[in-house]
């Protein structure tokens, strides 16, 4: 079994609050992380479990493991129960892991009436930091991290991941209120794919569903609150060049982009046009898992000016701002460490990391060549 970063930030949560909400996309195996710290543990999908956790309330409440609620969402009247057994005894702590993999549901029950009561934890699919191997990192960016994805089982890429776009597209996403229909859920889908990592265009893409601008938008928050899409914000600066004021928006498990693009080996990948913007998203991926995975307080967005400088990641981290520009390449030129820096500057970037796939790594003061696992050791955990 392969250990996952998540866990420690977890076991810590479990020290803290009385019960913690372990979100995240289906299948990145969030019911086996749970299990690791109890196996009290309930399937809400199921009408026959939500009778169980009936049978078994006062058992459930004076349980001293952690009682695993899964798929919360499908059961929200359960929530005025966890707040009354919480509040009935405020200095345990640990009671509760409220498993979901939709937010808008789970998160406005836990908002209205678990404050104060629960920590909030996401886990993504596999990171590099939990498949170090040279050759495992370039499975990942290829099938993503779904644990069933082809990573541990070569073989399921990318059959795998269409049929779990397939029963997102026709079951997971309506009931959980999407209103478009599943053949327009599968277009947007490949139009995201099209359109990875680009400047999000609302308008374009409504009036290629057929769609309004407002519901194409309604739409894309549905996804994001899925786990399936990052929309990455741009950085307000105040300077004297006109800024572009969209969102990036990129599909957070490449394994899924790669399959919505009909790409299944790595060789297919490497003859892309868009292979590098691929790895930029990645890459800014991986980033975003191993802060969350530490629990970390981070906020990530792009820098773009509408003259064509840009800065692929600006990351506010623990007081500072980290300017960080992507490149796949094995060899970065001193041009572009100097537009890195030149782009710093105009955002006042206490950090400068150009990433690439070299293997050397130059550190000075303030500017940073290296690969992305040379970047991820700055953050240990």
């Amino acid at each position: 079994m392969v250990r996952r970063k998540l866990r420690k930030h977890i076991a810590q949560c479990l020290r803290d609050y009385p019960a913690v909400a372990i979100l995240g996309a289906r299948q990145t195996g969030k019911t086996t992380l749970a299990k690791t710290f109890s196996e009290f543990y309930f399937d809400l999908e199921l009408e026959q479990e939500k009778l169980r956790l009936d049978f078994q309330w006062d058992k459930v409440i004076l349980s001293k493991t952690p009682v695993i609620l899964d798929e919360a969402q499908n059961f929200p009247e359960i929530f005025p129960r966890l707040r009354n057994a919480i509040d009935a005894d405020r200095k345990r702590f640990g009671r509760f892991l409220i498993l979901g993999s939709v937010s808008p549901g789970l998160m406005k029950s836990v908002s209205d009436l678990l404050t104060g009561r629960v920590a909030v934890t996401e886990l993504s699919p596999f990171s590099v930091r939990e498949r170090p191997h040279p050759s495992s990192q370039e499975d990942l960016w290829l099938m993503g991290g779904f644990p069933d994805g082809g990573t541990l089982k070569p073989g399921q890429f990318p059959k795998w991941q269409k049929n779990y776009l397939e029963l997102l597209a026709g079951r997971d996403l309506p009931v959980w209120g999407l209103p478009a229909s599943p053949p327009i859920t599968r277009r947007l889908f490949r139009m995201l794919a099209a359109t990875h990592g680009g400047v999000w265009n609302g308008s374009m893409i409504g009036k290629s569903l057929g769609l309004s601008y407002h519901t194409v938008n309604s739409y894309l928050d549905y996804l994001e609150q899925a786990y399936l899409i990052r929309r990455l914000y741009p950085f307000s600066a105040n300077i004297k060049k006109r800024l572009v004021k969209s969102p990036k928006v990129y599909w957070r498990d490449t394994g899924l982009l790669h399959a919505l693009l009909n790409v299944s080996t790595m060789d297919e990948l490497m003859a892309q046009p868009w292979v590098g913007i691929s790895w930029e998203g990645w890459g800014i991926e991986q980033i975003c898992i191993t802060l969350n995975n530490q629990g970390g307080d981070f906020e990530p967005y792009f820098f773009r000016t509408r003259d064509g400088y840009e800065l692929d990641l600006l990351l506010r981290y623990r007081a500072r701002l980290w300017a960080v520009e992507m490149k796949l390449s094995s060899s970065p030129d001193r041009k572009d460490l100097d537009r890195l820096n030149k782009v710093a500057d105009m955002v006042g970037a206490d950090k400068r990391v150009l990433i690439s796939k070299s293997k050397e790594q130059i550190e000075t003061k303030d500017v940073m060549m290296t690969n992305l696992e040379g970047f991820l050791s700055l953050f240990p955990g």
